[in-house]
């Protein structure tokens, strides 16, 4: 593209001849509500396209959907428990709307955040699009096939038939938003601004603004471009105009390039998340045809070889973990208040990393780490031309990686979260193999011609193919922005990596191999170095296997089959895969070495699919450190204990056993010195900290009912105790809903804890009772229970579910009415339990 300040145009030609626009700026309409969904696999697209097709029986919905969160549990779906038990299939979105004559004038636009996958889009009787990778932003222009003032209808097909296509649970369907936009002939294109701090200081910053934009009038039209930065306050910064002349565009767009000046910046940091916003407006002759805002933070990023990652001049640890994209049980549907919540249990935990894996999020989540306090490391691809998967993304690759990395990029390079750029994880270009490395001829010409620098290093073999190709994808990175360095997920910890010999990949990233990580410095010698993934032990919310000091490595080899009768792994933090290792072992890592930057632990959450290491009826994950209902394990409050600044004193397993076991007792604390341990009263012993340790220990504490408890000291004064009672049997039944308020938007939600209590008001547990629902007053919907077992077959989408040691969780969302919710649980001869949820406009 060709970039102008000023009074600079070329002249190409289109047919295009609307007019300009009518001079109100750019409407950006939410497009979710109203749709009707049918998974009919014998539907005739070509009756369906057309406005008079009948789609009266069809389901009436909202977006954003996951249709197989929906389903039934099943291991004879060809997803298998790998991509979580659950159905795929063709799914059909329907809905018909109107547009104003009054935007006859007007450029309008279909915008869809996402699709999982291979969308293909119908309007008013026309294909207008199809995109085959499900998790990347995709629009098409509408324009010529509006009726206005009459009806328009758009037809939506979501084709997730050809499984498996992915290592984890995708989900189905329109599963984030979808916006239609008016905007005026001459605009900026869809993630058309690109901000870029150009010098710091404390005293003042230099942005260079670079806005690209498209004329859609048919004729040559002289603009007004204007970019306004205004604080958090909404006062003006500074400002620059220019009028150019823009061509009519046919293959290429035109950038405007302004600079502003910002006097005693205020930085953007993971404390202090303080964001600018730059207005754009495109006026002709006077009058406002385009509108757009930009959010912006002003921050410098460095990475070294010696000390790490330095944020505006501090050097921090990146103590990140890696994110799947579904929601437990909303399934992969995005909703605001439900990504809010991980979130916010991940800040509270001392998390400020995410790894987004291993695909582009929902711009959802990269809005909540700007504002949050997170940094990102942004990814694109779990595989390139080499298949996971029998139809996964790599079947697409050749034609489509190139559009994709280039639409991630553009959408996500102004979020000042995003610290670096993934193009790839655990690809299997890492290695070479000749058939597998066979290429179209396509393929062969452009990594060639993009190497016809370098023949003396392929020809001696320091570079192939594959090296080339990670070079191509480097560029494609660096040609939209120079700002962030650019890294991968490794399993292949040699320097004999294809992707380690490309020129270009600023960091190394290793996903675990502990044991290399001593020897990156010189087998890597001046290059930033990052743990992209880290840990992966398994864990069971609730379950204990002693000895705990006896380690337990499952399964023995990645791709040997393995089978426990519990299909449970232990929470002492004594499972793991053996790729993997422990908690505390990767947390001494990087504690100890300055040139490790941080780690991305693998995973914040449980996520639905890859069921390591147990195979069916187990449909998801073990390696959260918050279970999929949202739930802490234990080993949450061991990085809370060393991530923040919080008191932690977290005293476990429970209490409640049988006469004369011998228990384990463990206990993660800070801010203290030393732990007691009292069982009935009576000391068990005084325990500290060592080094290289991260808990308190006490072994085969002899089991009498009553109490155990914890007292922390520091200096020797008392600065916390934590007792865990004997529970009895279970009697009644207690609710606690995260919020009683909800805003009266068919978004919202309420989560209610469901616990199963004693007498006295204890926790069971190991209780397993039937808990009911019903929502016994106002106009709300159960859309979702859970209980975070990675073994159950209940669905997700039902009013009812038993308790997991002790715990369950329902989800409550309301219908648009201001009013008042009850919701009511009860379990047989349990003593029921009821909360009230207010909504209010």
């Amino acid at each position: 593209m060709k970039r102008i300040v000023n009074f600079i145009w070329i002249l190409l030609c289109t047919v295009v001849v609307h007019a300009s626009g009518s001079g109100d700026g750019r409407q950006v309409e939410n497009f979710d509500f109203g749709w009707r969904f049918s998974l009919d696999p014998h539907l005739n697209e070509r009756k369906a396209m057309r406005q008079s097709f009948d789609d009266e029986g069809w389901k009436y919905l909202n977006l954003p959907h996951d249709w197989a969160v929906e389903g039934y549990f099943s291991e004879k779906y060809p997803s298998g428990p790998g991509g979580g038990a659950l159905p795929g299939g063709v799914g059909w979105y329907r809905k018909h709307f109107k547009i104003d004559k009054k935007d006859a004038g007007k450029r309008i636009y279909i915008h869809f955040d996402g699709g999982y996958m291979n969308t293909s889009v119908y309007f008013n009787g026309k294909k207008i699009g199809w995109r085959p990778y499900g998790y990347i932003p995709f629009e098409y222009e509408l324009t010529s096939l509006v009726n206005f003032d009459g009806d328009n209808v758009i037809l939506v097909k979501v084709d997730n038939s050809d499984q498996p296509n992915s290592r984890w649970y995708s989900g189905c369907g329109i599963y984030r938003n979808v916006y239609l936009i008016k905007t005026g002939g001459v605009h900026v294109v869809t993630d058309g601004t690109y901000i870029k701090t150009t010098s710091l200081t404390d005293k003042a910053a230099e942005l260079e603004v670079v806005t690209t934009l498209c004329n859609k009038t048919g004729k040559q039209e002289t603009v007004e471009v204007k970019s306004i930065l205004k604080d958090r306050d909404g006062n003006v910064v500074d400002e620059a105009e220019s009028r150019p002349i823009i061509a009519p565009t046919t293959d290429s767009n035109t950038d405007i390039v302004h600079t502003l000046d910002v006097a005693n910046p205020h930085l953007w940091n993971l404390d202090d998340t303080y964001m600018y916003t730059l207005f754009t407006e495109i006026k002709i002759d006077g009058f406002l045809v385009d509108s757009y805002e930009t959010p912006y933070g002003i921050r410098n990023i460095k990475f070294t070889a010696d000390k790490g990652f330095f944020l505006n001049g501090k050097n921090m640890k990146i103590n990140g973990v890696c994110l799947h994209h579904d929601l437990g049980c909303l399934g992969a549907a995005i909703n605001n208040v439900a990504l809010h919540r991980q979130l916010k249990m991940l800040k509270d935990m001392g998390c400020n990393g995410i790894r987004c894996t291993h695909n582009p999020p929902a711009p959802e989540l990269l809005n909540m780490c700007d504002t949050m306090g997170f940094v990102v490391m942004d990814e694109a691809f779990d595989m390139w031309r080499r298949r996971k998967t029998a139809n996964d993304y790599a079947r697409f690759f050749d034609k489509w990686h190139e559009i994709d990395l280039r639409d991630m990029v553009r959408r996500d390079r102004n979020h000042p979260c995003i610290i670096m750029w993934s193009i790839g994880n655990e690809v299997l270009e890492q290695w070479n193999s000749a058939n597998a490395d066979t290429l179209s001829l396509a393929m062969a010409n452009l990594v060639l011609n993009f190497g016809h620098n370098e023949k003396q290093e392929i020809e001696s073999g320091k570079k192939n193919m594959n090296t080339l190709l990670t070079e191509h994808l480097i560029k494609i990175v660096k040609d939209l922005d120079q700002t962030r360095p650019v890294t991968a997920g490794c399993n292949e910890p040699s320097p004999a990596n294809n992707l380690f010999k490309a020129e270009g990949l600023d960091i190394i990233g290793y996903n675990y191999h502990n044991q290399n990580i001593p020897d990156v410095p010189k087998n890597f010698p001046g290059k930033p170095f990052i743990i992209t993934e880290s840990v992966s032990a398994l864990a069971t919310r609730g379950y204990y296997r002693m000895p705990s000091d006896s380690m337990f490595i499952w399964p023995k080899r990645w791709d040997i089959p393995f089978e426990d009768a519990t299909f449970s792994c232990s929470s002492y933090d004594n499972c793991h895969v053996p790729w993997g290792s422990t908690h505390e072992e990767t947390l001494d890592v990087v504690k100890n070495n300055d040139f490790v930057a941080g780690q991305f632990l693998w995973t914040g959450f449980d996520y639905i699919g890859e069921p390591t290491p147990f195979g069916w009826p187990a449909r998801s994950s073990f390696f959260g450190v918050v279970d999929l209902a949202g739930f802490p394990k234990d080993a949450y409050y061991l990085y809370q204990s060393e991530w923040s600044d919080k008191p932690v004193l977290h005293l476990f397993p429970h209490w409640t056993w049988d006469e004369g076991d011998e228990i384990d007792m463990w206990c993660y604390y800070n801010n203290a010195d030393e732990v007691e341990l009292f069982v009935n009263g009576e000391s068990r012993g005084v325990r500290k900290k060592t080094e290289h340790c991260y808990h308190a220990v006490w072994n085969k504490v002899f089991y009498r009912p009553g109490s155990v408890k914890v007292v922390a000291r520091k200096n020797g004064a008392v600065v916390g105790t934590k007792e865990i009672f004997t529970a009895g049997k279970p009697r009644s039944i207690r609710l606690t809903a995260d919020k009683t308020v909800q805003k009266a938007d068919r978004r919202d939600l309420t989560y209610i804890t469901v616990e199963i209590l004693d007498q006295q008001g204890h926790l069971c547990p190991d209780a397993t009772d039937l808990v009911r629902f019903v929502i016994s007053q106002g106009n709300a919907k159960i859309i979702g229970v859970d209980n975070g077992s990675s073994i159950s077959s209940e669905r997700f989408k039902i009013d009812c579910r038993r308790a997991f040691y002790g715990k369950c969780l329902v989800v409550v969302q309301n219908n648009g009415d201001a009013g008042k919710i009850k919701l009511t649980a009860s379990s047989g001869v349990l003593t029921p339990a009821s909360v009230e949820i207010d909504v209010i406009r």
